[in-house]
Parts: C-alpha cells; structure tokens; sequence
C-alpha cells in the first residue's frame, strides 16, 4: 500500500547555550516521531520540508544572596530547510536564533541577548533490516513500515554566529554569545520499530555526540564548551487517524539523557560546569494533510551535576522546557 503523506519531523533539543539538530519523518500510516527523540524515516525523493521550533526554557530562581545575577528565560528558534536526495539520503541545513534573559543585580536590572547562532548542516543515511540489511526503498508498504528502520547522520556547524558577544557590563560572557567561533562536529544513530501486533505504537531509540573545540575570543581568552553525549528513548501512541479528513493524532512519551563533560576557559577544567541529566517529556502531535504541529513540555527527573549549588541557568537545572515545533513537506 503506498503511503498516504509524508511529513518531517525535527526534533532540536536546545540547551543552555546551544541547540543541536537531530532528525526523522513519519506518515500517516507510519511509525510515530516524538518531538526530542530522532525517527529513523528518510525524506522522500525530490521533496522539500520546513521546519520551525521554539523550546523555551525557564530557569529555577534562587537567593539574590547566593546568585546576585541569575537567569531568567532562554527561547531557542531553530530554523530548517531538508530535502530527499535519495529515498535512503535526506540533507539540512538549520539556523538557530536565540534569545538569553538574564535578571542582574539582584534583580534590580534586566540584560538581554538575542543573535543568530551558528549554521549546521546535516546528513541522514537510512537503512532497515528484512531478512538482511538494505537501504530505505522508494516506497514501503503498510507490512514494510513494521521493519527495523535505522539511520547514521552526521553534520558539522559553522561560525556564522556572533561568539565576541560581551555580557551585561561588557564583560567576557561565552555562554551569552550566539556563536561558538568554531565549527562543531555531530554524529549519531537511530533505531525505529513500529509494533507488529499494535501498529498504534512506536519505539524510538536515538544517541548522539556533539564534539566543541576551543576558540580564542577577542578578549585573549580562550574556551571551549563542554562535549555532549545523548541517549534518547521514546514511545509514540497513534490515538487517531482520519483518512477522510487527513488528520492525525499521537501521543508521546520521552525519556532524554545527557551527559555534559566540563567546560574549559584557558585550559583549565571549569568544576562548577558539565554533569548528568535525565529529561522526562510528555507531548502529542498533529498532522493535517502535510503538515505537522507539535508541543511538548520537558523537565528534569535526576540530576548529577558537578558543583551543582554553582549552576544556577544550567542544564538540568530548569522549571521546565515548553517545545513547540512546525513542519511542512512540498
């Protein structure tokens, strides 16, 4: 049976100071796609997707006595453009902007930080497993989709941003900036089944690794960000379809980890940076003909952090995370 319509879904998860891209697509007889856990779908030859989201992030206050300057709010805006080389090779290219608020002087003032961030551009190679591996055909039916369906991608970013950005007194503020002044490297893999026996439901597995290095600002100082390493799962529930009216709607279920190691400003290891978090997110999606609305909310359920009485506006250290995304296929 050829499959009804395409549409892509990116999923962005955007931290403390950056966001990285990861990718996937579904149908409306296909495998669901959550919104922080990669898919392993590939975009169909010839087709065009794109693609918004916007994770808001709002950070845990604390004692003006212990944190005079504190964050307050992060909104993260990825921007994307995706097209299907091949049914098995998909490329993008995605532009975030961001936008930091942090509350100064024990909260007497307010500095703000908007700016483009730096370009990535990614690759999805797809394959599956039916009495062998072989790559993603043109078109699978209803029987196929219930395959292991897998991806690699990988990608790399460019400086484009602004990483000389200074903080709220022209002060050497990193974190604050838009770009890395570097490029960065991002690998990954994803495995995607569809249940035989409830087709409602999928499983999603996604892990990733996201390699900084270090830039010299114009300051004289030097930094580099904190490698990333991520291990996603997820269950999504297909609770209606309507063929007549094009529309569908899942549910979803998300459990994110990651592990950030330390910063690292002049060489020297920062203790009060990097640690391990684990993110619960709870979502659903619609789909109405060929496009795509999703939003989730996503919040911390255990942390390690190093120095954790220290990091006040770091990851795993907010309220919640509200993930709103927008897609369409032409």
């Amino acid at each position: 049976m050829k499959k009804l319509s395409l549409l892509l879904l990116v999923s962005v998860p955007a931290f403390a100071h950056h966001g990285v891209a990861s990718l996937g697509a579904v149908g409306f007889e296909g495998p669901g796609a959550p919104l922080e856990t990669s898919s392993s779908a590939t975009l169909p030859e010839g087709k065009w997707l794109i693609y918004t989201k916007l994770d808001i992030a709002k950070w845990k206050k604390y004692s003006f006595s212990d944190f005079p300057d504190q964050k307050d709010r992060s909104d993260f805006w990825m921007f994307g453009v995706g097209y299907g080389l091949k049914p098995w090779l998909s490329l993008y290219l995605f532009v975030p902007y961001n936008t930091k608020k942090e509350l100064k002087e024990e909260g007497r003032h307010t500095f703000t930080s908007s700016d483009f961030g730096d370009i990535s551009l990614m690759a999805v190679f797809g394959f599956k497993y039916d009495r062998g591996f072989k790559l993603v055909p043109k078109k699978e039916s209803l029987e196929d989709m219930t395959d292991w369906h897998f991806t690699l991608y990988g990608g790399f970013s460019l400086p484009t941003g602004d990483a000389n950005k200074r903080g709220y007194q022209g002060e050497f503020a990193p974190d604050m900036a838009g770009g890395f002044g570097k490029p960065t490297l991002n690998a990954g893999f994803t495995a995607t089944k569809q249940l035989v026996n409830l087709p409602q439901l999928t499983f999603l597995f996604d892990t990733n690794y996201l390699r900084f290095f270090e830039h010299k600002y114009n300051t004289g100082d030097r930094y580099k960000f904190g490698d990333e390493f991520r291990v996603n799962t997820a269950l999504a529930y297909r609770l209606y379809t309507s063929m007549e009216r094009s529309l569908r709607f899942d549910l979803l279920m998300e459990a994110n980890f990651l592990y950030l190691q330390k910063d690292k400003e002049n060489g020297v290891k920062l203790d009060d940076t990097g640690g391990r978090v684990l993110y619960g997110t709870l979502g659903s999606r619609l789909y109405y003909r060929n496009a795509s609305l999703g939003l989730g909310l996503k919040v911390p359920l255990w942390k390690d952090l190093n120095r954790e009485e220290q990091q006040q506006g770091a990851e795993g250290k907010e309220k919640y995370r509200l993930i709103l995304t927008f897609s369409t296929l032409f």
